[in-house]
Order: C-alpha cells, then sequence, then structure tokens
C-alpha cells in the first residue's frame, strides 16, 4: 500500500499547491495529511461541482489545484467540468475514488463503480488508475496533460491502494 502522507509528497513535488473536495473514506488520511500541512490550503467543499469551481478560481489565481472527490459525485460536477473548465481551459487534478471497482462494494457504490470511466469519457477527460508502482508516474503524466492541454485530468484510486 502507498501511505496518503507519501502520495500527498508526490502531489506536492509535482507542484500540485492547493486542494479542495468533498471527503471519502478511501482518502481519509490523504485529506487528514493535507489538513494538517501548513504548506498548503485544503479547503473542505460541500458538494463535488463546488470543489471544481473553488479549483477553478484558484487556478485563475495563479494556483495548480487538485480536487478529491468520491466517484459517485463525479456525476455531480460533469456539467461543471464541461461548461466552466472545458470550454474556458481551466486545468485541475481530479483524485476520484473509485468505490466499486471490480464489484466489491456496497451496492450503491457497485452501480458508480461501473460507471465511473464512462462519465470521463463522456465528456473526453483523461485518466489514468492509481496503483501501489505508478504513484509518481502517474502524478506526474496528470500534471504534463493539465499543464500542456489546460484540461483536467482524473487519477482513479481503487480501494486499497491507499492507507
Amino acid at each position: 500500500m502507498l501511505h496518503s502522507k507519501e502520495f500527498v509528497s508526490i502531489l506536492r513535488d509535482a507542484g500540485y499547491d492547493f486542494f479542495t473536495g468533498v471527503p471519502c473514506s478511501l482518502i481519509s488520511d490523504v485529506i487528514l495529511s493535507l489538513e494538517s500541512d501548513p504548506g498548503v490550503p485544503y479547503i473542505p467543499a460541500v458538494r463535488e461541482d463546488v470543489a471544481v469551481g473553488l479549483a477553478a478560481g484558484a487556478y485563475l489565481g495563479g494556483k495548480t489545484p487538485c480536487v478529491l472527490m468520491q466517484n459517485s459525485g463525479l456525476g455531480q460536477c460533469l456539467g461543471s467540468l464541461a461548461s466552466l473548465n472545458l470550454i474556458y481551459k481551466i486545468p485541475s487534478l481530479l483524485i476520484v475514488t473509485w468505490r466499486g471497482h471490480g464489484g466489491r462494494d456496497a451496492p450503491e457504490h457497485e452501480v458508480t463503480g461501473k460507471a465511473t470511466t464512462k462519465f470521463l469519457d463522456s465528456i473526453k477527460l483523461p485518466y489514468k488508475r492509481l496503483t501501489h508502482e505508478n504513484a509518481e508516474k502517474t502524478v506526474s503524466w496528470s500534471h504534463r496533460v493539465i499543464s500542456q492541454k489546460k484540461v483536467p485530468a482524473a487519477i482513479l484510486i481503487p480501494r486499497g491502494i491507499l492507507k
């Protein structure tokens, strides 16, 4: 397993310097690490589309933002991503927990788990799946994509990757 503090360090080393999001138990230690880090802001949001808006504002203010959310919230913010980020070329990294991936979760998560990549494909957002071994490469890829293409990119995190 990848330690949450190590994952946060990888994100910060890649240049991500503004964090917002909606909690999910799969990334609770990531959020705790961010909240206790005086070097970066973590702004909790009430909904995923609000977090996307906060990240857009941070980008326009010169930050490189990261939005953390559960995949059930991805559907909630597709409109914001399409009508704000994609139209106005406002990038951000989306850290999306992949509840229901592989059919090993509560029934309500399995429905969303099957639809997660379809949500991202529907608005042509690039994404990769985080594994124990590829964290640095995947975060580096995400930073390259958002910097060059000026679009959001997503990293999907299945259960059991972070602790």
